[in-house]
């Protein structure tokens, strides 16, 4: 699977782009701020039906216009793909496939799988616990739409729950029996996105050690924990058990959004004790290993979008990421940086076909 061309307008600074790709390598140049991670993040949204770095949709609109629209075309599991995008300010955005519209958004989700890997996933190690379960429910719900459905009923259901125990205390009246409808939402939903957790941490790990040691060069050992209240307990009795410290708190302090990741290197946490060239190193590891589980399970190679991966990390390393991600387990790649070097070795290593793009000013123009 991979995309083919990809039509943009008014995204962020790329006013009027229209560009046809490699099916391997494709290699964005430029300086900062030229647009080159705008271009990564368009093939995103067409993924993704948003943008990986912006949480509202209207500030992908170009600040002098009014609107944004995006078009890929693809190749997938040997037939077409048209899929397309627009967002009017003020307005909801529109979905297409070849044409028809989606009637919700969640449909798409998983129609083409892709991994992206940025400098801004550092939050997964440094921020806090939601990044982490962002991070899970991000992988999973691209290849099971039951899962996806289950999180968005259990976070209506918690928020229904939070908002009546805020009620309770501001009217300081409590009805158990009230409560307990949205307690048997949390305990359907949370016990099956626990177990889609689960089962998806326990394949991930080895995966992800894998490709840490290889990068690594075997110098460090790395853990990965998934940490949850539902571990060894039972969720009902547990729900009942904290319902005085509800009330204290007027939120919900036990379920599967509290879960979170624990990543440690050796015996500490990475984020506390491991250098920048080890945190950057755990990031790229664990996307690839998302990489190879999203692969296993949707039988398609997601798209790889590598965007300033490089920075911190020493030659060795560089090499050593190279030399994965040429290997015939990876499909069509993307990859952003300000270093000609790097690309020239990159595409050296892989041997395959390529296309190099020089981005300025949100110009894009495949160079000569």
């Amino acid at each position: 699977m991979h995309i083919e061309e990809i039509s943009i307008v008014n995204f962020k600074n790329l006013n009027e782009v229209k560009v046809g790709f490699s099916p391997k390598l494709n290699c964005f140049i430029g300086n900062n701020g030229a647009g080159k991670t705008n271009m990564l993040d368009a093939i995103y949204y067409l993924s993704f039906c948003k943008s990986f770095f912006n949480a509202s949709d209207q500030l992908n609109i170009n600040h002098e216009e009014n609107f944004f629209m995006l078009n890929g075309n693809y190749h997938r599991s040997e037939s077409k793909e048209v899929i397309s995008c627009g967002l009017q300010k003020g307005q909801k955005k529109q979905f297409k496939r070849n044409t028809k519209i989606y009637k919700k958004l969640q449909e798409h989700i998983g129609l083409l799988p892709l991994v992206m890997i940025t400098p801004s996933d550092g939050n997964l190690i440094l921020g806090g616990s939601d990044e982490r379960r962002k991070f899970m429910d991000g992988v999973i719900s691209q290849y099971d739409q039951n899962y996806l459905n289950d999180l968005l009923k259990y976070n209506r259901a918690l928020l229904q729950r939070n908002n009546l125990l805020k009620q309770f205390a501001s009217a300081r009246f409590f009805d158990e029996e009230l409560l307990s409808i949205w307690d048997s939402q949390l305990l359907e939903y949370g016990t099956r996105i626990h177990e889609q957790r689960t089962v998806f941490v326990e394949k991930l790990i080895p995966v992800f050690q894998r490709y840490y040691s290889f990068i690594s060069q075997g110098n460090e050992i790395v853990g990965l924990e998934h940490q949850s209240d539902l571990y060894g307990n039972d969720f009902e009795a547990e729900l009942k058990a904290a319902l005085s410290k509800d009330r204290a708190a007027q939120y919900t302090t036990v379920g599967i959004h509290k879960d979170d990741l624990v990543l440690n290197i050796g015996d500490y946490a990475i984020k506390k004790l491991g250098s920048q060239g080890q945190k950057k190193t755990y990031l790229v590891a664990l996307k690839l290993a998302q990489f190879d589980f999203i692969k296993e399970i949707s039988g398609q190679k997601p798209i790889l979008l590598l965007d300033d991966i490089f920075d911190k990390l020493d030659q060795h390393r560089v090499e050593q990421i190279v030399t994965t991600v040429a290997g015939e387990q990876f499909g069509q790649i993307f990859i952003t940086d300000t270093n000609r070097e790097h690309l020239d070795t990159i595409i050296r290593k892989m041997d395959t076909d390529f296309r190099i793009f020089n981005v300025q000013s949100g110009k894009v123009e495949l160079a000569q």
